[in-house]
Formats: structure tokens, C-alpha cells, sequence
């Protein structure tokens, strides 16, 4: 049985890459990779601000926006930030990195989600500029939120949700294959 699994999965990759190159949409989705190592060459800031406007451009729950954004391109407060989050080592290499937080006193109930969605954009756009970017959690662990707030001396209304290191990619990381019809529910369970 895994063998089918594993030859449906090959097969609609095969398909989604065949339509894809007609989709320069779904053709940067399905192509988005983590990477997690940067050549030294600076990305320049109007990418960053390219960035930045597509992440702003994410759907947020009654159109509230409660997002907020730290951009760190200092060395020395990007290894600082490696410190404080243990699984955000790619942050000491790179570039520069972006960090989405999200104001509840904007939208206490759906800023997770709309930071989340934020997030991705950012992602997408970096893939689609030739750049490498690789999404690294902040929050809920509640250590490491308290950690970049004292660090970057953010208000207590503004909880950061993720840190995007982002640079020029090192190698060739190729996309992960994650399309699995299992996972498909049609009208019922």
C-alpha cells in the first residue's frame, strides 16, 4: 500500500510541476523551501521592503492588521536573537531577519492567524526574489517571547509570533514533496 501512496504522491508532483509552469503562482508555492544558510551578500532593501509590502498584503480576520514588524539587520543583535531561540540558529547568518508580532490591542482573538498568514506571504515573496528564508518560531513558548521583548525592548501589547531569517541561499535546497491525498476528506471523515 505505501508503494501507491508513495507512486500517487510522485505522480501528482510530477502533475502540480507540469501545471505549475504555467502558474507563476502555484509554481512559487509549490517551489518555497526552508533554508537555513546565507552566502554574506547583503539582500538589498528595496527587496526588503517588497517583502514586507507582500506580507502586509495577508487577509486578516475584520480587516483589524494587528501586525507589527521588527527588521534586524545589526550582527550583533542577530546572534543575540540565536541565543534567546534555540531552534532559530539560521538568524546568526543571515542577511537580515524579520520579525512578525502581533498587536493585541488591535485583535486579541486573531492575531495568531493573521500573523500567521503575514508570515507566510513573507516566505512566498522571499522565494519569489531568489532569496532563502525559513520561518522560526517565537510564540507561545512564553520564555523566548519574554526574551525578545526585553531584547528589543518591545511594549507588552506586542507579542512576537516569528522571526524570518532571510539571505541569499548557500546551497540548492530543493522543495519537500508534501502532498499526501490521505490526508483528503471528502464531505465526511
Amino acid at each position: 500500500m505505501s508503494k501507491i501512496i508513495s507512486f500517487i504522491c510522485f505522480f501528482m508532483l510530477i502533475c502540480s510541476t507540469i501545471y505549475a509552469d504555467n502558474n507563476v503562482v502555484i509554481n512559487n508555492i509549490l517551489n518555497r523551501k526552508s533554508v537555513r544558510k546565507y552566502t554574506a551578500q547583503k539582500v538589498e532593501q528595496d527587496k526588503i521592503d517588497t517583502i514586507i509590502k507582500a506580507g502586509m498584503s495577508a487577509p486578516s480576520a475584520m480587516n483589524k492588521q494587528p501586525w507589527e514588524f521588527i527588521v534586524i539587520s545589526d550582527k550583533k543583535k542577530l546572534e543575540d536573537i540565536a541565543k534567546i531561540l534555540p531552534y532559530a540558529l539560521p538568524v546568526k547568518n543571515a542577511s537580515v531577519a524579520i520579525i512578525v508580532c502581533g498587536n493585541v490591542d488591535v485583535s486579541e482573538s486573531y492575531w495568531v492567524q493573521d500573523c500567521s498568514a503575514v508570515t507566510e506571504n513573507i516566505l512566498l515573496a522571499a522565494e519569489s526574489l531568489g532569496l532563502g528564508a525559513v520561518w522560526c518560531g517565537i510564540y507561545p513558548q512564553d520564555e523566548r517571547v519574554k526574551g525578545i521583548q526585553r531584547l528589543l525592548i518591545i511594549p507588552k501589547n506586542i507579542i512576537p509570533l516569528s522571526v524570518v531569517p532571510i539571505g541569499y541561499p548557500l546551497g540548492n535546497e530543493m522543495p519537500k514533496q508534501k502532498y499526501n491525498p490521505s490526508k483528503i476528506h471528502n464531505n465526511k471523515w
